[in-house]
This record gives structure tokens, C-alpha cells and sequence, in this order.
């Protein structure tokens, strides 16, 4: 009888009935999916290809190609002149509120009991999925703790690896010139330089190692976009499908760490016990160890083992790899692609044999970077130009009675996501002269000036000084969001402002790049920018003189 049963059964399953069914629980998982999303104020103007059931389809399809083109438009008719608006967004996703430009004082200024960053990551990135269900902000609240308080010793160690990796990636022939993809030559360098202050040499220079963290990195970037397709409602299926390969390439990189990690855990546990022969014992100024420091002052000793060690490293590494691969990435394109006549790679190498020769040192330190005032002003050009996201500045409402904008009166309830319009605000002419064209010598100029300046009033100069230090790449402004503004501003900017102007000190000092004559287009993917991968410089080593 149950045989009968399950033969008719099967029978009936013809392909029509099966595609019927995945069709209908496609659009119930859709529509449940609606409900669950908050509804903004109709004082809210909107953007994209309008409202209703056919204008919110047309968004879903519409997000991938569109998003940057509904957000500059918001911008221009609304942001800009104080008016909020809501910006649809992919099928599983929240349409947001994007807050006018004027309001982001009062965005950034509310307690994260009532907007919360963190929610807001959670949100885009899919974080209960991706990350193992590990988000509670402990390896963010040690880099924040850690990193600033030892970024002097770190520079040396730094310096090395840079140099080591950018002689492995562009080679040491001074004869002839070679063609590398600008790409992969930035992904030779940056996870390498990375792991340096993560979990230091030689694991850093661990190819599979390397390798698995770069593969986890590409994975939250691909899954994001997968879960923002499909509805909310079959995420706890679809997402531990797709994150397989998350596991994976953690589980390839741990293999390699975890003699290491369970070593320090040792090491510094019998220099915690009073163990005598550690009484030298220094253990490597990185993240590991300011891992195992913090959960020792929190008292966390679930957090002191080498598998949860290892998977608290990659938020941080998501967060630093592609970043800083795309940020150097577009450096070099803007600087090549600058008209040779300017000559701004011999101006920037100029600036930099000058401020080593004068300190006099071997290696570069903290105050010695801090007098490239043209390189600082040539990554941050870039950064502001050539933005590697629509924003970056996320919030999301987590106060149960939602909140209240006060100059526009609008409300948005519990769950609601916020942002600031970071691309509209780079290139807005009110803002920036010439805002399309990379000008690299941009934010330098005023710090030159005040360097040169003698003399004079002494309170003026005093403004002056104060004006011409916010100039740098590591000061966010509302006007500068690259690295967010406000609490909750990226605390590895400091690291990466150091990172960058190594490299390209030692880019410049050592290699010559060959000018490119048009500079190559990147590729928008909803919110998200694709960076031309298969552009090529020419480049070969400098002889020494």
C-alpha cells in the first residue's frame, strides 16, 4: 500500500507541477519577506523606477545596473539642498533612508542604543551566516584598544615585509621592462603586509595561508551579493549552502595558523603564570597576541583557544584586504593616467628621498611619514575621487520606537537602515573645485603653505596649523567618508595611511611605472564598485645609482 502510495505520488511530480510549486514559493517567500520590512514615512520622496507591486519589481531588477544612478540623482534634487530620501534596494534588502548631507551631524551623533553600526554590518554583510555566528565586536574592540598604542614598534616590521613582498611581485630586472597586472600585483603585496601585524612573519608569507584568508575575503563580497537576491525567508537554507566555501577557506588557513596561535596561547600563558624561563619572553607585537591580552583583561577564556583565535582574525581581514587592494589599485591608476607633463611621480619620489635623507634613518617612522604631506594628499585625492563604494556609513534603527528626524519631521521605525551618500558628497562641486578631476596635490597645498609660512600672528597661525593637520588622509569629515566619520570611523585608518605611503615610497624610490594613456573604467554592481581587473602597467627596476 505504501509502495502504491508513493509511486502515484512521484507520478503526479510532473516537471509543470514541480516548476509551479518552486514558483509559488518563490513569490510567498517574497511577499513574506515584504511584511517583514519596515515601512517609511510618504513624506519621504523616493527614487528609482517608482512604488507599488510593478515599481518594486522593476527595483529588484533594476538594483544591479541602476543603484549609483538613483543615488546621484537623489542627491542632486534632494540631499544636497537638506531633503532626505529612500533609495530602493535588491530583493532581500531594506530600502534605505539616505540622510540629507546637512543632517549627518545629527546621524552620527545619536547613541548606539538608538542607530547601531554594528546591526547595520550585520545587516548588509549577512554577518550571522558569514562570519560563524561570531559577532559580538571583540576583535573590532581590540584593534580599536590595540593597534594606535603600538603602531610605532610595528612600522619596522612593516617596512620589511613591504619590501620583501613588492621585490617578489615586480621583480628586480633593471633592464627590462615587465607587464604585470596591476591587480594581482596589489594582491601580492597587501594580505602579505596585512598578516604582518596580524599574526606576523613567517605565517604571513604563507602562500595557502594567504590564500585562504584572500579566498574568505572574496567570499563575504560574492555571498553578499547571492543572499541579496534571494528573500529573508529562505536565508537559513540558502546561506549555509553558499557559505561552505567561508568554512572552507577558513579551515585551510587554520591548518596553518594553529601550531602558531596554540604556541603564543602557551608561551604567554606561562609568562601570565610567572613561569621563570619566560621572564624574557616578548611575545610579537600583533593582532594574535592582542587577542589573547584582551581576553585575558575581559576575563573571556572562552575566547583563548587557537580555533576561536584564528576565526577572529577575519573580520579584520575583510575588512583590510580588498579595501586597501582597491584603494592602491586606483591610486596607481589615477597617478599613471595623470598627464606625464605634471610629472607627478618624480614629485612624489622627490618628496619622499628627501624626507628619508633628512631624518637620516634606515627605516621610515611615524613622524617621518607624517611629512609626506604630498603622498598623503595623493591617496586621498584618490580615495575621495575613485570611491570603492555608493556608502560606507551605514546605520540601522534598533530603538523600539523608532526615531524622529527633527528638521524634516519624518519617521523611521524599528529596523529601518540609514546612510549617507559618500559618492554624492566627493564629487559635489559646492564642495570640491573641479570635483571629476584628480588633482593629486589637492589637500597638500595648505600644509605646504603653512610649513613655508614665517612670522606673522600667532593665533592665526595657530588656526592655520589646526587647518592645514585636518587636511590628512586619516582626518574624516563630513565632506571626507572613506573611512566613515564620527565613533565609529574605521580604527585601522592609521595602519593603512602608513601602509600606503610605505609602499609607494618604496614603489617610487626603486621602480620605474610606464604612464598609461586612457585610465580604464570600473564596473558598478549595485552599491559596489568592480575595479577594472585586467589593466596592465609596465614596470621595471630602477638601477641604482
Amino acid at each position: 500500500m505504501a509502495t502504491s502510495i508513493s509511486a502515484q505520488a512521484l507520478e503526479s511530480l510532473t516537471l509543470g507541477r514541480v516548476a509551479a510549486a518552486i514558483f509559488l514559493l518563490t513569490v510567498g517567500s517574497f511577499i513574506v519577506d515584504f511584511t517583514w520590512k519596515p515601512r517609511y514615512s510618504k513624506s519621504l520622496p523616493r527614487v528609482g523606477n517608482g512604488s507599488g507591486v510593478v515599481g518594486t519589481v522593476k527595483n529588484w531588477f533594476g538594483y544591479m545596473t541602476q543603484f549609483n544612478k538613483w543615488n546621484d540623482d537623489g542627491y542632486q534634487k534632494y540631499s544636497k539642498h537638506g531633503h532626505s530620501y529612500v533609495v530602493p534596494h535588491a530583493p532581500s534588502r531594506i530600502p534605505e533612508i539616505v540622510v540629507a548631507r546637512s543632517q549627518t551631524a545629527w546621524l552620527l551623533e545619536l547613541p548606539d542604543r538608538t542607530l547601531s553600526a554594528k546591526e547595520a554590518h550585520r545587516t548588509v554583510l549577512y554577518n550571522d551566516y558569514q562570519f560563524f555566528f561570531l559577532d559580538d565586536g571583540f576583535p573590532i574592540r581590540t584593534v580599536h584598544k590595540h593597534l594606535a598604542r603600538n603602531i610605532v614598534g610595528v612600522i619596522p616590521g612593516v617596512q620589511e615585509e613591504i619590501q620583501l613582498a613588492i621585490d617578489d611581485v615586480f621583480g628586480t630586472d633593471t633592464e627590462n621592462w615587465k607587464s604585470i597586472n596591476l591587480w594581482e600585483a596589489w594582491l601580492g603585496i597587501v594580505p602579505r603586509v596585512t598578516n604582518r601585524i596580524l599574526i606576523s612573519a613567517p605565517t604571513c608569507r604563507n602562500k595557502e595561508f594567504l590564500k585562504g584568508q584572500v579566498g574568505f575575503a572574496d567570499d563575504i563580497v560574492r555571498n553578499s551579493f547571492i543572499l541579496n537576491i534571494f528573500p529573508r525567508v529562505l536565508h537559513p537554507i540558502v546561506a549555509r549552502l553558499v557559505t561552505t566555501s567561508n568554512w572552507w577557506h577558513w579551515r585551510t588557513s587554520f591548518k596553518i595558523a594553529k601550531p602558531v596561535i596554540e604556541q603564543r596561547l602557551h608561551d604567554m600563558a606561562r609568562k601570565a603564570a610567572g613561569d621563570p624561563k619566560y621572564d624574557s619572553y616578548e611575545p610579537e607585537e600583533d593582532l594574535v597576541t592582542w587577542l589573547i591580552r584582551q581576553a585575558y583583561a575581559e576575563g573571556l577564556t572562552e575566547e583563548l583557544n587557537a580555533e576561536m583565535i584564528s576565526k577572529r582574525l577575519l573580520p579584520v581581514e575583510f575588512a583590510a584586504i580588498h579595501t586597501t587592494v582597491i584603494t592602491g589599485h586606483t591610486l596607481m591608476l589615477d597617478l599613471l593616467s595623470t598627464d606625464p607633463a605634471q610629472k607627478l611621480l618624480d614629485i612624489l619620489r622627490d618628496e619622499t628621498s628627501t624626507v628619508f635623507r633628512e631624518e637620516g634613518k634606515k627605516h621610515w617612522t611615524k613622524t617621518s611619514l607624517s611629512k609626506l604631506h604630498r603622498i598623503d594628499s595623493a591617496i586621498k585625492e584618490s580615495m575621495r575621487l575613485s570611491h570603492f563604494a555608493t556608502a560606507l556609513t551605514h546605520r540601522k534603527v534598533i530603538a523600539k520606537e523608532g526615531i524622529t528626524n527633527p528638521e524634516e519631521g519624518w519617521h523611521a521605525p524599528y529596523g529601518s537602515l540609514l546612510m549617507i551618500n559618500l559618492a554624492g558628497t566627493h564629487h559635489d562641486p559646492d564642495i570640491y573645485e573641479n570635483p571629476d578631476k584628480y588633482d593629486a596635490f589637492r589637500f597638500s597645498r595648505a600644509r605646504e603653505a603653512y610649513d613655508v609660512q614665517q612670522g606673522g600672528d600667532e593665533k592665526k597661525n595657530l588656526e592655520e596649523a589646526m587647518q592645514s593637520k585636518r587636511q590628512g588622509m586619516v582626518t574624516t569629515s563630513d565632506t571626507f567618508l572613506p573611512f566613515s566619520h564620527g565613533r565609529h570611523a574605521c580604527p585601522g585608518r592609521f595602519f593603512v595611511a602608513h601602509e600606503l605611503k610605505m609602499i609607494m615610497a618604496y614603489l617610487l624610490e626603486n621602480y620605474e611605472i610606464k604612464p598609461i594613456v586612457e585610465r580604464p573604467k570600473p564596473m558598478w554592481i549595485g552599491e559596489t564598485i568592480v575595479p577594472p581587473l585586467d589593466a596592465v602597467v609596465e614596470i621595471r627596476r630602477r638601477k641604482t645609482v
